[in-house]
């Protein structure tokens, strides 16, 4: 079965099989059977970020569709209990419309809310590191289930443990502790804050937040939408580079990271390597018409367009600048050859 279906990109070949496990203990149950039999298996759940192979994969998917959400308040925070399954941006509108506050500028993000913490989702200045209390994985090594701090995580810009490590833990729960308030985290994000008409800093009533967030993904093609094939796409492809502040190009943008280091935009690197929105294949394969760092399935595209563009680009970007973009979704039986 076509694992297309199952992705925000339409893209992807056969999985050798396809199951939807019901439940939490049934989905353990279905990866330590597998993982007993030494067969390769595939956890897919919103398909947001994943770039999957033409000719498919010789595994069996495992798509991850748990249900549960619980709200405790312990008289300092909220913690509100997900299971992996649960769609993220309902999520966040249900803490949006409780008074929550924490996950307002992500709002509008596709996917799942187990996938939240592998990837440390982040928009807006908020990203899941910020509220994130514990989460609840099987250990693939031990065969255990067992709950991981926020130390455990190893967080970083994009990226976590459980993303370097991909073939160790399944994600089962999230739970997150969010304070009660009517206005939102002070903004950290200039757009955003232009948006809302509050200056950095400021603050400004939490569902305006939410709103504004997804207006503004809505304008780049980030908000999911069956009929705007500018959201067929994975969100950004690149992240953006984490570079020396010598290797900075002029007029660049330039955020100082805690390290040493300065952040610099993949969408700037792209547009002045000669890459502009619309690039491509309008039938096939492009960069999206509302955003740079999006590359989209027009409709007849396939995998192996959309790695031959986005390596195009990455290169045009590397012989320009010197500087290497990183891909920011999971590739599966996919090389990425930059």
């Amino acid at each position: 079965m076509e694992l297309a279906p199952y992705t925000t990109l339409r893209l992807g070949g056969p999985a050798r099989a396809i199951t939807e496990p019901d439940g939490q203990d049934a989905l353990v149950a279905a990866v330590r059977e597998a993982d007993a039999r030494e067969e390769p298996i595939l956890l897919l759940a919103g398909g947001s970020n994943v770039v999957i192979a033409d000719e498919g994969i010789d595994a069996t998917a495992i798509l991850v569709r748990t249900r549960g959400l619980t709200f405790h308040d312990d008289g300092e925070r909220v913690l509100v209990r997900a299971a992996a399954g649960e769609p993220w941006d309902d999520l966040v509108a249900r803490c949006v419309a409780d008074g929550l506050v924490g996950v307002e500028c992500l709002a509008g993000i596709p996917g799942s809310t187990g996938a939240t913490p592998i990837q440390n989702v982040g928009a807006y200045g908020q990203e899941i590191a910020d509220t994130l209390v514990s989460v609840l994985v099987l250990d693939r090594r031990s065969g255990e289930v067992a709950s991981l701090a926020p130390e455990d995580c190893g967080f970083g810009y994009r990226t976590s443990a459980l993303k370097r490590d991909p073939r160790r833990w399944v994600v089962l729960e999230v739970t997150l502790g969010l304070r009660r308030g009517d206005h939102g985290a002070p903004i950290r994000y200039g757009e955003l804050a232009r948006a809302l008409g509050v200056p950095a800093g400021g603050c400004a009533p939490l569902a305006d937040v939410r709103d504004a967030v997804l207006a503004l993904r809505r304008s780049k093609g980030m908000v999911l939408d069956p009929d705007d094939r500018d959201t067929w796409s994975a969100g950004s492809f690149f992240t953006n580079p984490l570079i020396a502040p010598t290797d900075v190009p002029d007029g660049a943008p330039a955020f100082p990271q805690g390290n040493g280091s300065v952040k610099t935009s993949a969408a700037w690197l792209i547009e002045q390597a000669g890459f502009h929105r619309g690039y491509g294949n309008p039938a096939a394969i492009a960069i999206s018409t509302k955003h740079t760092l999006a590359l989209t399935n027009r409709g007849a595209g396939t995998t192996a367009q959309l790695v031959a563009l986005a390596e195009e680009i990455a290169g045009g970007v590397r012989a320009r600048y010197g500087i290497a973009l990183e891909p920011e979704p999971m590739f599966v039986g996919v090389e990425w050859r930059l």
